[in-house]
């Protein structure tokens, strides 16, 4: 799905003018704002709407408003998103939920823009300018349920110990009985050492058409074993596009929760002079001499190098490609989906959090034109693909073109999509 970008939140012209210097989306109240990109004729039904979507919400308005409005919602700070609160004037900026979920980012760029300083409560950030649960991009903490153990001791002793090739820290004094440990390979950490892993590995994989999940499953296992990779190192799972539907390599990525990146052949044919492997028979099948290697560099970037050969079993390849530094922006196409989204009785209020969540990460937005307009704000600024009352099979069969193009497109019902959908 698409990125969930910030929604500015304002009931006046003064906060219009903070909203536009962020660069982010307005939502007005009707009638406040002239050029608002969303209007909205309830403020706590729309703020809530956002939040259950997941969008980080700014409201240049009083604290009170947004921590009334989402108050009924709060349930997992861990998968909650940002809720920051704005004075008209900018002097303020306090970060509400969210701290270590990018509120506190976002409320730095925000103060930045106004020359003030945000209002950030929690303790690592004020005393040691670090948040050891928040790694930055590229990053991922392989023992999270000790960091608050070893934040609280962090702040006590003023400092921690560091080992490894970590990212720079340098208001963090190295003292201190908790050790901070960057590591391509699996650690055990604990309340005293926090692991962390660049994440520069991509796995490359093919397989043979109807291949077992499990026969996969079982040779990236073994692959990472070999290699010494932790599974928090792997920034994605990469194979030649003509793969994009099959069941094992989708399972194998969701069962990781890591992005699938796709290839054409053509891509993976001009790294034929870097694969280790290259194969006449994968070529004739394919349009390039290897998939798995070939993949792996590919995804790795042009300075990335093999770190672990093609391992093969009877229907299943994979490879192990390192890329110099951390994987923040993903080469290749991502594969599409089609999210069949039940608008409910029409409300926002009573519409799922999954469903909001999906429309306002959706690329595009296909649907009988009426159901679109019931959806509000949260279409406002997507392509949208309307289509009349009588043309369900049509937009059905746009819908799923569109998604071959690696697109994620919500294709809106009405009712519950579970019951009544197309």
């Amino acid at each position: 799905m698409a990125a969930l970008t910030p929604a500015i939140v304002t009931f006046s012209r003064a906060g219009a003018h903070v909203a536009r210097m962020t660069g982010y989306e307005l939502h007005s109240l009707r009638g406040r704002v002239e050029a608002a990109d969303v209007t909205f004729d309830d403020a706590m039904e729309h703020i809530a709407a956002l939040f259950a979507a997941g969008r980080p919400v700014i409201g240049i308005c009083a604290a009170g408003i947004l921590i009334r409005a989402v108050a009924p919602l709060l349930a997992d700070k861990r998968a909650e998103p940002p809720v920051i609160a704005v004075s008209e004037d900018g002097a303020s900026v306090v970060p509400l939920l969210g701290g270590h979920r990018g509120a506190n980012r976002l409320a730095r760029e925000i103060a930045t823009l106004f020359g003030t300083k945000p209002a950030i409560t929690t303790a690592g950030d004020i005393a040691l300018g670090i948040a050891l649960d928040e790694p930055p991009d590229g990053w991922c903490l392989a023992n999270p349920q000790d960091a608050k153990a070893a934040m609280a001791t962090v702040l006590r002793e003023g400092g921690a110990q560091r080992r490894g090739d970590l990212w720079p820290m340098p208001e963090l004094a190295r003292c201190g009985s908790v050790t901070l440990e960057a590591s391509l390979g699996p650690v055990g950490g604990g309340p005293d050492h926090l692991v962390y892993h660049p994440r520069t590995a991509i796995v490359g994989v093919g397989c043979a058409r109807g291949c077992d999940a499990n026969e996969l499953q079982a040779l990236f296992e073994r692959c990472l074993d070999e290699a010494g990779i932790a599974p928090g190192a792997i920034a994605a799972i990469a194979t030649v596009d003509i793969k994009a539907d099959e069941p094992a390599i989708r399972s194998l990525a969701a069962r990781h929760a890591l992005p699938l990146r796709l290839f054409t052949a053509a891509e993976l044919e001009a790294l034929t002079p870097r694969l280790a492997n290259p194969s006449d028979i994968v070529f004739a099948e394919v349009g390039c001499h290897g998939v798995a290697e070939a993949a792996a560099l590919a995804a790795a970037g042009e300075r990335s190098a093999l770190h672990l050969e093609k391992r093969k079993t009877n229907a299943a390849t994979c490879a192990i490609a390192l890329a110099p530094e951390p994987v923040t922006a993903m080469r290749g196409r991502r594969p599409g989906s089609v999210s069949l989204v039940g608008i409910g009785p029409g409300q926002a209020a009573w519409r799922t959090p999954e469903a909001s969540r999906i429309l306002a990460s959706a690329d595009e937005i296909v649907g009988y034109g009426l159901y679109l307009d019931l959806v509000g704000g949260l279409c406002r600024g997507k392509p949208q693909h309307r289509f009349p009352l009588g043309e369900e099979t049509e937009r059905c069969r746009f819908a799923l073109e569109r998604a071959g193009e690696g697109l994620d497109i919500a294709l809106v019902c009405s009712g519950d999509a579970g019951i009544y959908a197309m």
